[in-house]
Formats: structure tokens, C-alpha cells, sequence
């Protein structure tokens, strides 16, 4: 994605949250280092990754991918 921004958003609903990375990680079922290259753009979810992420955080996959507000 353009200019990292799902991971800059991934990692601000995270600290919205107030859960680390290695929280977010064990609840989606990955490692604390697969959120920090999501959030430093290094790579990126794949599309059921992305749904569970919108659910884990409420909100849409389209919120997530920037095409809504």
C-alpha cells in the first residue's frame, strides 16, 4: 500500500488500544515481529489477515485500506 499508511494505521488503532505488539500479535495469531513489519511497512496483511484486524479493532477492512473515513 501507497506510503505505508495501513501500517501507520494498524499501529495507531494499536496504541488507541493500548496493547503492544506482542499482544495484538498472540490475538490475531502472529509474532510481535509480523506487526512491527506491518507497521514499518517492511510487509503487509494478506486479505484475511486484514479482515481479522478490522475485527479485532471495529472497524471496516475499507476503513483499514483508506477508502472511507
Amino acid at each position: 500500500m501507497k506510503n505505508n499508511e495501513l501500517g501507520k494505521l494498524i499501529k495507531q488503532l494499536r496504541l488507541e488500544r493500548g496493547v503492544s505488539q506482542n499482544e495484538l500479535g498472540k490475538s490475531l495469531g502472529f509474532s510481535n515481529q509480523t506487526i512491527s513489519f506491518w507497521e514499518i511497512g517492511k510487509r503487509e496483511p494478506d486479505l484475511d489477515t486484514l479482515v481479522k484486524i478490522s475485527k479485532y479493532f471495529e472497524v471496516s477492512a475499507d476503513y483499514l485500506l483508506g477508502l472511507e473515513d
